[in-house]
């Protein structure tokens, strides 16, 4: 029988739209121009102009303008405009005597705002120096750094798509009859209140550039009391494979989509990693592909048999899958979601479609023709969605390249394998239970993380002392 043949990766701009703008200028978002922005300002008589960016915090930053002519739109679309850096990067290093930064927006990350009662064209920048050069205290500049490394040490481009799972919230009222609690998983109306939110979301993303893969209602439902009067229902996206700078940014668009979907309608939307003890969580999983040459890696891998780059991953999650709860479990309720047992990982292994494992290898989708639609991927399962997608993405980048150099690294595959960890008594390492101790594992790891210049020391510093702040 022939192999299966490969999809084909879809880092190809043609294969992507870039929704309305992408339409209307008729190229592919890598040709856009000053000028082609300048003439569909122009075309659909856009008024408003809006700079937005990634922060510290790993929530979405917004910096408007009215361009007073076609000059001055051209020079805030080359030039940017600069910003106090220590107030969006809080306790990274940058000094408030010293703290000025550029906002340089990337014209192929355009789009129409799908919420502006006036016409905006918004652009996602990165963040710079007065130098000049890319800052280094920016998610942004953090993840590229990491992307570039690993293309650079492994002669391979890694993918991923982001998972956001979230619940919306409305007050009950009689015509409620929705489902039962934690059985809610691909439900549909009038068994859901929430469908609806969900497709315009997926259809708006769509318009912006952002792919999407499929939406879902997912299992957590958590009915109201006597004391809280809200229904919660949980819903998924699943996005496509972009580089990991686009699956960072498709996540946090994603979930500005919803939130301003959800405040529009009267509902809640939350990302929180748990709404209610008992219930399930929200995760933010994470599937990652490579390619090399135009062929996926991890094919093998999904069929059982592991090549070196899924490998190198693997290892290198299980060792640092607890420092990396640093960005991909930020709240308090993080912990809550892991040790309830509810489909979420509590112990470092990995495994074949094993979804209580810390990494999971997916079956593939085929055609009866044995036709792969669907890329091989690598899941990694523990973040929530209080995650920084950002950090979490260069941090499964740096991991991958700690797998590489692991000794043994067969060993500790073997001994982290779900089906012998999870069957032998103690022989499982758990996740990390507290903010203390993912400090002490971000300490273990630190240097790891700085490798490539990627992760500033002062940012990890801080962010181990802020740990330790926390309440537990």
């Amino acid at each position: 029988m022939d192999a299966p043949q490969q999809p084909q990766p879809v880092n190809d701009p043609a294969l992507v739209p870039k929704g309305q703008v992408e339409h209307h200028l008729g190229k592919p978002e890598i040709e856009w121009t000053t000028e082609d922005m300048v003439g569909l300002v122009s075309d659909r008589g856009i008024r408003l102009l809006s700079l937005m960016h990634i922060g510290g915090d790993g929530w979405l930053k917004t910096l408007d303008f009215v361009p007073r002519s076609r000059d001055h739109l051209r020079d805030i679309l080359e030039g940017g405009e600069r910003a106090d850096g220590s107030s969006l990067f809080p306790m990274s290093g940058i000094r408030t005597e010293a703290s000025d930064v550029i906002l340089r927006p990337n014209l192929a990350s355009a789009f129409i705002d799908p919420f502006s009662p006036r016409p905006t064209l918004a652009l996602i920048c990165r963040h710079l120096g007065r130098d000049g050069e890319p800052l280094p205290e920016s998610p942004d500049t953090i993840l590229r750094k990491a992307d570039e490394r690993i293309r650079n040490e492994l002669s391979v481009d890694l993918q991923a798509l982001g998972e956001p799972e979230f619940f919306l919230g409305k007050r009950a009222d009689e015509g409620d009859f929705y489902g039962e609690e934690d059985k809610g998983y691909h439900a549909t109306a009038p068994f859901v209140f929430g469908q609806t939110l969900r497709r315009e979301a997926m259809a708006i993303l769509a318009d912006m550039g952002v792919p999407v893969k499929y939406g879902h209602s997912e299992v957590g439902y958590v009915p109201n009391t006597q004391k809280d009067d809200t229904i919660w229902e949980q819903h998924e996206l699943e996005l496509l494979l972009e580089s990991l700078p686009e699956a960072a940014e498709a996540v946090v668009l994603a979930q500005w989509v919803l939130r301003n979907l959800a405040h529009a309608r009267g509902m809640r939307c939350s990302f929180d990693p748990i709404i209610r003890r008992g219930h399930a969580g929200s995760g933010q999983h994470y599937h990652v592909s490579a390619i090399r040459d135009g062929t996926y890696l991890f094919e093998e891998a999904n069929a059982g048999k592991l090549g070196p780059e899924a490998r190198w991953l693997i290892g290198g999650l299980v060792q640092m899958g607890g420092a990396l709860m640093a960005f991909g479990n930020r709240e308090k309720g993080s912990f809550t979601r892991l040790l309830q047992g509810k489909e979420a990982p509590n112990a470092i292994t990995w495994g074949s479609f094993n979804r209580l494992a810390l990494i999971r290898l997916p079956t593939q989708v085929e055609t009866c023709d044995g036709r792969v639609v669907t890329p091989p991927t690598i899941e990694f399962r523990l973040p929530d969605g209080s995650a920084h997608p950002y950090l979490v993405l260069a941090g499964i980048a740096q991991a991958m390249l700690l797998g590489r150099d692991t000794e043994d690294l067969d060993g500790l595959l073997d001994r982290t394998k779900a089906e012998f960890a999870l069957n032998e008594m103690g022989a499982a390492t758990p996740v990390p239970k507290s903010f203390r101790e993912v400090s002490s594992a971000l300490r273990e790891y630190g240097e790891v993380l700085q490798r490539g210049d990627v992760f500033p020391g002062s940012l990890l510093d801080n962010l181990g002392k802020r740990l330790l702040a926390e309440k537990e």
